[in-house]
């Protein structure tokens, strides 16, 4: 397809990807976050959620699942979502904590940290800044949660797990980027420390790269020990 057709098809594909917002809208929500996890396959890294909230207006074309986009146009893409979103959060749980209590559960506590760090950016405590103490009883509270698949209760706020959720709500598929960039990033540091598993390439995957790594070196203190055979 030419341009102009790209440019129609991206914009028609993100009216449809605010349905499940403007759906809550219609019933009062105002504060809705997006919720998403990146690295529950990995051998090895955190695993890292994010909470993005989007404003009713947000129109920034190519968000997507951040497995559908290159490299290149998340990165692109991360920095014009947090110029636009009203709050975020991001949160990561490590690689001792998921040998203890599983990957699932380690999920849900990596969303439950980025939902508070959006609620606190959302409610103006952020960056070690508090609101006035006669001012907090009138902070902003996420009304809804987005989240792609899991079910979280433990969020103590109304919640909707969607199924393939990063390719329905731009909410999500916003959080989705964040959470992978933030991730790469970190994977990409680690590979600096722990060289000769190609980290800054795989992310901590299973490649044959990441292999041979493993039976040349050994085992990293970022190893899911739990993952491994």
């Amino acid at each position: 397809m030419n341009k102009k057709e790209r440019q129609i098809f991206l914009h028609d594909k993100l009216v449809m990807m605010k349905a499940y917002e403007d759906s809550l809208r219609k019933t009062g929500a105002v504060y809705i976050a997006g919720v998403d996890e990146v690295g529950r396959g990995p051998l090895a890294g955190p695993v890292c959620a994010a909470a993005v909230i989007l404003p009713h207006d947000f129109y920034v074309l190519g968000v997507d699942d951040s497995k559908k986009i290159t490299e290149k146009k998340r990165e692109q893409l991360y920095d014009e979502i947090l110029n636009h979103a009203l709050a975020w959060g991001v949160g990561s749980v490590g690689n001792r904590r998921i040998d203890e209590v599983n990957i699932l559960n380690a999920t849900k506590e990596a969303m439950l940290i980025a939902i508070e760090e959006a609620q606190r950016m959302l409610s103006g405590i952020a960056f070690g800044r508090e609101l006035p103490r006669g001012q907090r009883q009138n902070a902003l509270r996420i009304d809804h949660l987005l989240i792609d698949a899991v079910e979280l209760p433990d969020a103590k706020i109304p919640f909707t797990a969607i199924t393939k959720g990063d390719e329905k709500s731009v909410s999500i598929a916003a959080a989705s980027i964040i959470a992978k960039v933030t991730r790469d990033r970190m994977m990409v540091q680690f590979d600096a420390i722990y060289p000769g598993y190609a980290f800054a390439s795989n992310k901590g995957y299973g490649t044959t790269a990441h292999y041979e790594g493993l039976n040349r070196l050994g085992v990293t203190p970022i190893h899911r020990r739990s993952f491994l055979k």
